[in-house]
């Protein structure tokens, strides 16, 4: 025999689902051993910061998650184009940043492009062309995870591209950027960054985590390895490409809700969005056919209940 709860029940059911999403992913805690416990309270000892509050963090999020549907309408009414790199380290929280960015929004706006490595004919094409056809168009917003300044982190580091193709990188890039301002894009360039320690954490938890070991791949552990290399490649190319024209934004990320507040509310300081007037929304009676007796269907078309 099912249970009914009130309308009021179901009201608050609703309302809370908001929450209970986001919270799905904050309560999934890895297993770990109690040797890696111990490494991991060796590496620390009290070194990390006072952790932000649920509180603090979830209404401070949904508060600027309003705000980036606001900006969204925005876009959409002027025709804006909206391109966001998101660059960093292995581990870095990118992903999880450009996750509650899009949680709230349309996909037919704001989608998310994570290109795979280059095919051999793509190989063989001007660097930049793989990217161009997920360029931003009007009324859009495009953000990147990760982008064109693979050439100079991994390719570089892990000699995928030679030195005169890095070189040949450096100096298109600041140009290939201004064209795409000169069009009309919105271009932000976020590095997330994190310590030596943080990393070596955050990988052990993936390691230790069913739910998260898909995200490791051998080019992540090489990461751990070449960490110095990553670092010289990182600064050659902040003073290479960083422009007035297209500045990197550099967010620090080894605490990952103060990383996704700052970020998201940077984003919205840094575009000239407006609030959108829209017409009230009045939801239209039902049409009922009277002749129209509804069909009983096959149980075996149902899920089964197992819930």
């Amino acid at each position: 025999m099912e249970k009914y709860e009130d309308a009021d029940g179901w009201i608050e059911a609703e309302l809370n689902e908001t929450l209970d999403e986001l919270l799905e992913n904050e309560f999934n805690q890895p297993t770990l051993d109690k040797e890696v416990r111990e490494y991991i309270k060796n590496i620390y000892k009290g070194k990390k910061p006072k952790a932000l509050d649920n509180r603090v963090y979830f209404g401070n999020l949904l508060k600027l998650q309003g705000e980036l549907i606001k900006l969204q309408d925005w876009v959409e009414r002027t025709g804006s184009k909206v391109l966001i790199l998101c660059e960093g380290r292995d581990t870095a929280g990118k992903g999880g940043v450009i996750k509650r960015i899009t949680q709230r929004l349309n996909p037919r706006v704001a989608r998310v492009v994570a290109l795979p490595k280059p095919s051999e004919r793509e190989q063989t094409q001007w660097y930049f062309q793989r990217y161009v056809p997920h360029l931003p168009a009007g009324g859009e917003i495009v953000l990147f995870d990760r982008s064109w300044y693979n050439r100079a982190g991994v390719e570089k580091v892990m000699k995928f591209a030679n030195k005169d193709e890095v070189e040949q990188f450096y100096r298109d890039v600041p140009e290939f950027e201004k064209m795409l301002i000169r069009s009309g894009i919105i271009l932000l360039k976020y590095w997330f960054s994190i310590t030596d320690e943080e990393q070596q954490l955050r990988f052990l938890m993936r390691v230790n985590d069913p739910l998260k070991q898909w995200k490791l791949s051998e080019m992540d552990l090489q990461s751990r390895i070449y960490w110095e290399k990553y670092t010289k490649a990182k600064e050659v190319m902040f003073k290479r490409t960083n422009t007035k024209v297209s500045p990197w934004y550099i967010v620090e990320g080894n605490d990952k809700k103060r990383e996704r507040l700052n970020c998201i509310a940077h984003i919205l300081s840094k575009i000239p969005y407006k609030e959108i007037d829209h017409n009230k929304v009045e939801l239209p009676d039902r049409v009922f056919d009277p002749d129209y007796e509804r069909q009983t269907l096959p149980d075996e078309l149902y899920v089964p209940k197992k819930y």
